[in-house]
Order: C-alpha cells, then sequence, then structure tokens
C-alpha cells in the first residue's frame, strides 16, 4: 500500500478517500493532536502495565485516598445541552452507511456511532467511517443499495461518536515514524470536519470514551478536548463525552472521572460486557475471581449490581447522566417463542435499570427500542431525565465492587462450547472486515468475544472442572475448538464458511485463550492480521 501526505513527518496510507479525509487542515491537526499528547498516552499506558504488574502480586483497588477530597466535594458537572436531556433510548452500531441510516432513523433519542468494539477497524472501514460521519452530520446521508432508497428523516437521533481506545495504533497514519494513536485519529477527524457543522446546527460534537482505567486518563482526554476546541477557536464545553465505565478499576473512580471532565461531561454509562471481560482480565491469576458461565454473570449478580448502583448514585450526586447497559438481542421472527421469551427479558432488564434510576439505556437493534421506551416511559414520564433522584440509600464498599466469588453459577461444558463458538464466529467476522456479528440471535462485539476467551484462559490457568468432573486443559480446549469448527461449518453451510478467514480466527484465538502469558486485548495480535 502507498502512503501519501501534504505534511513533513507525515504518511497516510493510500485510499480512495484518504485526500478527501485527511485533507491539508485535517491532516495538519490531527498530527498536532499526535505530537501534542502521545507521549502522555504511552505514559499513561505504561501505568496500565504497573498496575498489572500489582495485580498479579496480590494488590487489590480501593477508593484514591489522594483523591477523597473530590469525592467529599459538593461539585457538580455541566449541565447538559438540550438535545442530550433525554436520553432515555439510545441505539449503538458501527458506521457502516445503511446501518447508520437506520440507526438514526429508528426513534431513538440518540445513536452512538461506534469506530471501535463493533467496528473492524479496515483501512476501509476506518475511512468510510469518516465520510459517513461526516454526511450524517450535514443530514446528507443517503444510499441506493438493492433497488431500495435510504436517506434521513426530519427528525432523527442525537449523534454521538465513540473513537477507539487509547490502547489501539492506527497503522495507516505514522506521524514521526510511529503509528498514530488511533483514538487521536478517530476523535480528532471526527471533530475536525463535524464539530463546526454540529454547533451551527443545533447539536455539539458529543462522544463516547472507551475502556478508561482511571480518572488520569480522563484527564488525558480533557486536556485533548481543550487543545481542539482552541485550535479551532470553538467554545472551550462544546464537546460532551460520556465515560464508559467498563473497567473495574475506573468503577473505583467514578466521582474523579466526573470532575475531569466536568466541563465536557455527559453523564456515564454501565459498559457491561467489557466490565465483565475486565475483571478476568485485571485479576486473571487469582482463583477467587474465576468466572462462571457467561449466561449466570447476569447484571443483578452481587459484583455488577453493585456497580450499578454506585454509577447512579455518583452520577445523580454530580448532576450527571447515569446511563444503563446493553440489550445485545436481536428478535427473530422466525422464531417467536424465542423471540418472546428474550423480549420479555429485555422489558425485566430495562425496568430494573429505570427503577434503579438510570436516565436512560443501550440497545443494538431497532426492533428492541419499543420494549425499552416502554419501560422508561413508566418511570420517567414526562420528565427528560430522573436525575434530581438522589440514591443517598446507595453504599458501596470496595469489598462490594470485588465480590465476584458471590456470582454463583457453574462452569459447563456448554458454556465453554459457547465461548469457542462465539470467540471463533466473531473472530472470523472481525478479520474480514465486520465489527458487529450476529451470532445466535445475539449482537456480538469486540467486547463479548473478549469475555469468551478470557473465561476460558482462566478456566485453563486455574483448572477449572466441569460439571462432568473433567478438568480443562489446553487439549481440552483444543478439542473442543475442533468441534466447534465442524459446528460452525454445519450451521453457516460450506461456501459460507470457506470465504470467511477460520483457520486466522483459530490461530488468534489460541494465542490469546490459551497463551501463558493474558494478552491484554484480542484486537492487538488480531490487527497485525488485517488487510
Amino acid at each position: 500500500m502507498g502512503e501519501t501526505s501534504n505534511l513533513d513527518g507525515i504518511q497516510i496510507s493510500d485510499h480512495p478517500l484518504s485526500t478527501e479525509v485527511f485533507t491539508p487542515g485535517a491532516e495538519a491537526f490531527v498530527a498536532d493532536l499526535v505530537r501534542s499528547f502521545r507521549d502522555r498516552r504511552t505514559d499513561l499506558l505504561r501505568n496500565r502495565v504497573l498496575r498489572q504488574d500489582r495485580l498479579n502480586s496480590g494488590w487489590r483497588p480501593d477508593f484514591l485516598p489522594e483523591t477523597s477530597e473530590i469525592r467529599s466535594g459538593a461539585w457538580t458537572v455541566a449541565p447538559p445541552p438540550t438535545d442530550l436531556m433525554d436520553r432515555r433510548v439510545e441505539i449503538t452500531g458501527p458506521t457502516d452507511r445503511k446501518m447508520m441510516i437506520n440507526a438514526l432513523n429508528s426513534g431513538a433519542r440518540a445513536f452512538m456511532a461506534d469506530l471501535e468494539d463493533s467496528t473492524s477497524p479496515t483501512w476501509d472501514n476506518v475511512l468510510e467511517g469518516q465520510v459517513n460521519l461526516r454526511d450524517a452530520a450535514r443530514r446528507n446521508l443517503e444510499l441506493s443499495s438493492a433497488g431500495k432508497e435510504y436517506s434521513l428523516n426530519d427528525e432523527i437521533a442525537t449523534l454521538m461518536v465513540r473513537p477507539r481506545g487509547w490502547h489501539l495504533d492506527e497503522n495507516h497514519v505514522v506521524v514521526d515514524g510511529q503509528p498514530a494513536p488511533a483514538s487521536l485519529v478517530d476523535f480528532g477527524m471526527a471533530f475536525f470536519h463535524n464539530a463546526r457543522e454540529a454547533l451551527e446546527r443545533g447539536t455539539g460534537p458529543y462522544f463516547y470514551l472507551p475502556k478508561l482505567e482511571g480518572h488520569l486518563e480522563a484527564r488525558l482526554w480533557n486536556d485533548v478536548f481543550c487543545h481542539a476546541q482552541d485550535a479551532l477557536d470553538i467554545p472551550r464545553g462544546s464537546i460532551r463525552a460520556t465515560v464508559l465505565i467498563e473497567t473495574v478499576l475506573a468503577a473505583f473512580e467514578m466521582d474523579e472521572i466526573l470532575y475531569e471532565l466536568r466541563e465536557h461531561s455527559a453523564g456515564l454509562n454501565a459498559g457491561r460486557w467489557d466490565y465483565i471481560f475486565s475483571v478476568a482480565k485485571k485479576f486473571a491469576s487469582d482463583p477467587r475471581f474465576v468466572l462462571p458461565d457467561r449466561a449466570d454473570v447476569t447484571m443483578t449478580v452481587p459484583f455488577m449490581r453493585a456497580y450499578t448502583e454506585l454509577m447512579v448514585a455518583t452520577c445523580h450526586r454530580r448532576g450527571a447522566h447515569a446511563i444503563g447497559g446493553m440489550a445485545a438481542f436481536i428478535p427473530n421472527r422466525r422464531d417467536p417463542e424465542v423471540t418472546e421469551q428474550a423480549l420479555s427479558q429485555v422489558a425485566a432488564d430495562k425496568r430494573r435499570e429505570a427503577t434503579d434510576g438510570c436516565d436512560g439505556t443501550w440497545v443494538a437493534h431497532p426492533d428492541l427500542i419499543a420494549v425499552a421506551l416502554a419501560e422508561f416511559d413508566a418511570v420517567l414520564g414526562d420528565g427528560a431525565n430522573q436525575v434530581q433522584r438522589q440514591r443517598s440509600d446507595v453504599s458501596v464498599t470496595a469489598d462490594d465492587l470485588l465480590s465476584v466469588d458471590q456470582t454463583g453459577g457453574a462452569v459447563t461444558a456448554g458454556g465453554l462450547d459457547t465461548n469457542v463458538y462465539v470467540g471463533l464466529r466473531y473472530l472470523a467476522s472481525w478479520l474480514a472486515g465486520t465489527g458487529a456479528a450476529a451470532i445466535n440471535n445475539l449482537m456480538e462485539d469486540a467486547a463479548t468475544a473478549e469475555i469468551s476467551r478470557a473465561q476460558v484462559w482462566q478456566w485453563v490457568r486455574h483448572g477449572s472442572e466441569l460439571e462432568d468432573g473433567r478438568t480443562i486443559t489446553p487439549d481440552l480446549v483444543r478439542g473442543v475448538i475442533d468441534t466447534q469448527m465442524l459446528v460452525i461449518a454445519e450451521d453457516l453451510g460450506a461456501e459460507a464458511f470457506e470465504t470467511l478467514p477460520f483457520d486466522k480466527a483459530r490461530e488468534v484465538f489460541e494465542q490469546v485463550a490459551l497463551a501463558d502469558e493474558f494478552v491484554e486485548f484480542l484486537t492487538l495480535p488480531a490487527y497485525k492480521l488485517l488487510d
């Protein structure tokens, strides 16, 4: 792949869209962000490694003594802009053009266009995603496909954008000989091309921030926001960002994260799948943190309940929105019985969130909006949110956040089969360029694949026993992989199976599920195999 650039020290991989996205001004803007903040980002990633070393040695997190004044203070975040007052149902999905049109037209209050876990970061997807974000911001997102015409309605969801996490690089953007941080590329392009346009249309540059592990990482984002707004002469505070609490370490620093972003904060979101993965990863070496089957780790088990209750209480004390977790079910019109049962579970989940005090929630499919909306309408009524509802009854300790050993459940052969099946199918999809994969009536993304492989790693590391008495070993897992490859081939059909890179998927899955040391993110080795 060739390279092009308008500036010294910058190489942008060739692509038919590269000059459209990386205009001279945009390229200079992103290069400035990278040069201004990459060293701090490197230091923060190094701190993650040091913290993990401490965890591996038996240290356990607690609320930070050095920030106790922030937790006890009476401060609040900036009030939300008008179009983020009511967020009772938000839909999420990748930046595929058709999916974006459908999501923006879906009737959800907001749409999070995802450049992260539901997007496979091929250069095609990265650039097409930015073009689609640009067109969406200008309300001229249109598509002709298979004889059908797709365009935006007059009333659409409020657009929010999730860039990739701090840990990822963008190999197609090289600044001074080093790949640029993917987060700064994604944010920088979306902000440069669309911030002023959004403000002129009465909305704003709104973002979701993934996989933060603490308030210092939030501080870096806040400094990036201030720098970006100043560089383009856009008023500070125009950016609003919702932070996903999807790592167990961030759960101990929710007040501090809101404080660091208080001028730009749009609240917190319970990123449930990544949170479960984070628990498996951070405490991978401790047998007391071995998780049961994924299906047994519900939002009502003690450690998950503690973190979501604390999130609501923390947000409302600071005047911030608390957004509930993802409903990933995909209704299946060919199986009404399964669909009816699943929709009943979704309704119960959303009823619990609304009753707990959440101001909104997430769904992955348009057909779930009505179900979620009904539950939040019943609680919110004519109100835009329930931020005024203080959860003074909530008292969560460090032990509560770490009470994984009270989860219950079991490690079963069926759970192992499911983890291997989902991991292989998702990785094959991701390596083929699709980051949101419908698998067994669920919309799976990188986070659920991470749970799948992390649980297998835990079970092997700690010699977990299946209900039939067999110990989970690497050889047993390889045998399950053999079997599940055959099951997948039968489910997909020979032709579809052959078109997907299952050999590469197996290679990556075995690497991240059976390695001696826990690989931090499966997307790191998988990214090396992307075209």
